[in-house]
């Protein structure tokens, strides 16, 4: 008896490409182009992490942080971003960052890369499930002072509903994240012709105008005879506009992430070669687009920029109440609490897939479970709950939003560069087949920006009030050191570069095989 060969003559060139890399096709593949850029355009959310975040740039040095600041992080990010697909072109699977690190440099590399990436991952869920439950305690019910309790409770009940809805299905989540694109676009515009109308004026200076707000909020001075109450500052009091000037980077450096999601869907996007990358960086310069001309909007949109960062975490919403007719302020803030839910939703499935292909790997603890893809849903459920539970026990841990926004901003950025920074020296040596979507001569001077960068990005995110970042870092440095050489060094394979022997061919068609009659058997 014969055993069929791979790839088969019918299987498609995503198929084939994914069988070379040693993998088989479990997951079902259904996403086009503009899904695979929506689930990024999803994750990165201006209307999350731009507006949730929008104190920790403005708190800074007003006005200057959004209007120079932010298109300067926007640049960089989008060096990332283009180096990061040129990679993902060569190497279109789910494990992303990770499979591209262990290919490129070792599977020491990977495993790390893996683990600084799914940190991350967990993290931007936390931060943006809990940015979404305080903009909507701010928007509406401001009287309200939300505790640590309450908090953990309504982001626990999100996070459940959009590991639900990641476990029915890709074609499910693929509807709500072409929706969230087209929603994240329409509201943003919205937003901005909005502030921009009802301006009391429109002093374009403040856009490059540097003002110290650090200590601000300050704490209210107490009535007679009443307790004092302690307010935190988003920065720390200090008198260097320089370094003010570049704490405020964390703004748009935690905002414009996520966009690894392309990547992390690629074995379920159509020609995934070419549209993982273009997802990759369509969602980053559309974001930083976007998101700009909406923040800019914000600062020229204030009666007092003073009053406004008086307002610390709330300043966004301030201006919004303060300049905009109160039904459709409400309106708007629907508007917005929506997108931050469905950008949470995109980060669930990212995450889960990243998780699964690490798993698949054997890369986790209880890997066999993690990995299982279900017959019927074709999707990784114990991944995606996996990955649920983690961000919800993150929150408790760092419940503060700015340490989990800048825990998130740090692993993220370390794992995207880590591939990155290998693949300067693998270029043109041992990594010489690129896929078709290729930067060319330009690939490693923008390697090389990509790295300085998040070296920088990496010093001001441990910065107080966000210190506990320093910690979670540091922390995983060292676990990861003595996991990867008392134990993952001897038990870790590293992922398959290929179908090397008629027995891995045969593993890869005995999986679909089991995929395709499960399929059958579970069908209404």
């Amino acid at each position: 008896m014969s055993t069929p060969a791979l790839p088969a003559p019918e299987e498609s060139d995503d198929v084939r490409t994914l069988h070379k890399l040693g993998y088989a096709q479990e997951l079902a593949r259904v996403l086009g182009g503009f899904s695979n850029f929506a689930i990024s355009l999803s994750i990165i959310c201006i209307l999350a992490g731009g507006i949730t975040s929008f104190h920790v740039g403005f708190c800074s040095v007003g006005g200057a942080s959004i209007g120079i600041a932010w298109p300067l992080v926007g640049l960089f990010a989008l060096c990332v971003a283009a180096t990061m697909g040129q990679i993902a072109s060569a190497f279109p699977t789910a494990g992303g960052l990770y499979h591209w690190a262990a290919i490129l440099g070792g599977r020491g590399w990977g495993w790390a890369t893996a683990w600084f990436n799914l940190a991350g991952l967990v993290a931007v869920l936390a931060a943006i499930n809990v940015g979404t439950f305080r903009f909507a305690m701010g928007a509406f019910l401001p009287d309200v002072k939300p505790t640590p309790l309450m908090q953990g409770a309504v982001v626990a009940l999100i996070t459940v509903s959009h590991a639900i809805i990641n476990h029915l299905g890709i074609r499910v989540t693929r509807v709500l994240t072409d929706f969230s694109g087209y929603w994240i676009l329409f509201v943003s515009v919205v937003v901005t012709i909005a502030l921009v109308t009802a301006a009391p004026s429109h002093d374009f200076e403040r856009l490059w105008t540097f003002t110290n707000y650090s200590g601000f909020p300050h704490s209210p001075v107490p009535e007679p005879g009443a307790e004092a109450e302690t307010v935190d500052p988003v920065w720390p009091e200090q008198q260097s506009l320089v370094w003010l000037f570049a704490l405020g980077f964390l703004l748009p450096a935690y905002t414009i992430t996520g966009f690894d999601a392309s990547a992390h869907v690629s074995e379920e996007t159509e020609n995934a070669a070419r549209n993982v990358p273009r997802g990759i960086v369509r969602s980053v310069w559309v974001s930083a687009l976007f998101g700009w001309f909406m923040l800019c909007a914000a600062v020229l949109a204030m009666r007092d920029p003073t009053a406004a960062a008086e307002k610390g975490e709330q300043a966004f919403v301030f201006t919004m109440g303060d300049v905009l007719p109160r039904g459709l302020y409400l309106v708007l803030c629907g508007g917005i609490v929506l997108a931050q839910y469905l950008c949470g939703l995109a980060t669930v499935t990212s995450t889960s897939r990243m998780a699964f292909a690490f798993a698949r790997d054997g890369g986790l603890p209880f890997s066999k479970w993690v990995r299982f893809v279900s017959p019927r849903f074709r999707t990784p459920p114990v991944s995606i709950w996996l990955v649920a539970v983690l961000a919800v026990l993150f929150t408790l841990f760092a419940e503060a939003y700015a340490t989990i926004a800048a825990s998130a901003a740090v692993l993220l950025y370390i794992s995207y560069v880590l591939p990155t920074a290998i693949g300067v020296i693998a270029y043109g040596r041992w990594w010489t087949a690129m896929g078709p979507w290729t930067l060319g001569r330009w690939f490693r001077p923008l390697a090389v920006v990509s790295v300085l960068g998040c070296g920088l990005l990496l010093v001001i995110g441990v910065q107080p009030p966000s210190q506990k970042a320093a910690y979670v870092v540091g922390a995983m440095v060292v676990a990861l050191a003595v996991m990867w050489f008392a134990v993952a060094r001897y038990t870790f394979p590293g992922p398959p570069h290929g179908i090397e022997t008629r027995a891995q061919a045969e593993s890869i068609a005995a999986a679909e095989a089991a995929v395709h009659e499960g399929e059958k058997g579970a069908a209404p």
